[in-house]
């Protein structure tokens, strides 16, 4: 993987680093004010893209346009909101897609998604998008956004092999994404392994890997366990003994963060996905550790 080493697996220019943050639509007014000071405290690291989630078969459409639409309104940052294929026509799908638009959106985190009942499997509406490469065509068809897809470092649990993954990812690219970022992973070198197996099928796009904060480690683990991440026992044993311990379950977090970052660098990775959880800290801190200085803020220009 020496390549790897030398070649930037993001796209960007060498010697830089840049981010972008994952949050998810609130469901209480408590909630909201959480994520909206969240998401004051970390715009002036000036992410390149924030993305909002988009909850199984759509549950979030609503919350999650109401969010997008306020982060142009009301900020400086570029909103990518999630659209998945799940209940939904290819109609319904398309007027999300033009309201996007309409809203002064211009990213798109296009995904399969899950069904509404967990762990059911996957069935296509029989009048909607089919396959995430078939959206990706849809939405190109509409406008021009920049169009993000996910990757799976160790596989997707719904996949038969990598194999099977590596090429529904080529063929999300070929449809017209731009960059993917990946499922969160830790261990550091599957993300680099990954790449190389990415870069040999002759997939370009920026590969961002995604960095999950594990202050809430039960909550982490159970994640894991239902996106096929494994969790190093190494990891594990971190948090022996630290139920009740929180301020000492933020530290570990920050420095396991950090660490992988870092590590990543070697690597030639230069672009980090931060699933924020819609709290600021982790990120706030590790952004700091990675020399990304925060900003003034400017006013934000009027939406045309």
């Amino acid at each position: 993987m020496s390549d790897t080493k030398t070649t930037s697996a993001s796209g960007i220019n060498p010697g830089t680093t840049q981010v972008s943050f994952e949050f998810f639509p609130p469901k209480t007014p408590e909630m909201e004010e959480t994520l909206w000071r969240s998401i004051r405290r970390l715009e002036p690291f000036q992410p390149e893209l924030v993305s909002v989630t988009y909850g199984a078969g759509g549950s979030t459409r609503e919350r999650t346009h109401g969010t997008v639409k306020r982060i142009v309104q009301e900020t400086t940052l570029k909103p990518a909101a999630h659209l998945t294929c799940v209940g939904a026509s290819k109609d319904e799908t398309d007027d999300v897609i033009r309201s996007y638009w309409d809203a002064g959106i211009r990213h798109i985190v296009a995904l399969r998604g899950d069904m509404p009942e967990l762990g059911a499997p996957y069935v296509a509406h029989p009048q909607g998008y089919q396959s995430t490469p078939d959206l990706i065509e849809g939405i190109r068809k509409i406008a021009d956004f920049e169009v993000i897809v996910s990757a799976y470092p160790e596989v997707h649990p719904e996949s038969v092999s990598l194999e099977a993954d590596i090429e529904l990812l080529k063929r999300k690219v070929d449809a017209g994404a731009t960059r993917a970022i990946s499922q969160f992973v830790f261990d550091t070198e599957k993300h680099a392994r990954f790449l190389d197996v990415v870069r040999r099928a002759g997939i370009d796009v920026p590969l961002v890997p995604g960095i999950m904060p594990t202050t809430n480690f039960k909550g982490t683990k159970r994640m894991a366990g239902r996106c096929g991440a494994s969790i190093p026992k190494w990891l594990d044993d971190y948090y022996v003994g630290l139920d009740d311990e929180l301020e000492t379950r933020k530290l570990i977090a920050a420095h396991v963060a950090a660490e992988q970052v870092n590590r990543l660098r070697g690597y030639g990775f230069d672009r980090f996905h931060f699933y924020t959880l819609n709290q600021a800290d982790l990120t706030f801190a590790i952004c700091s550790v990675l020399g990304i200085h925060r900003q003034p803020v400017p006013t934000p220009a009027p939406v045309a």
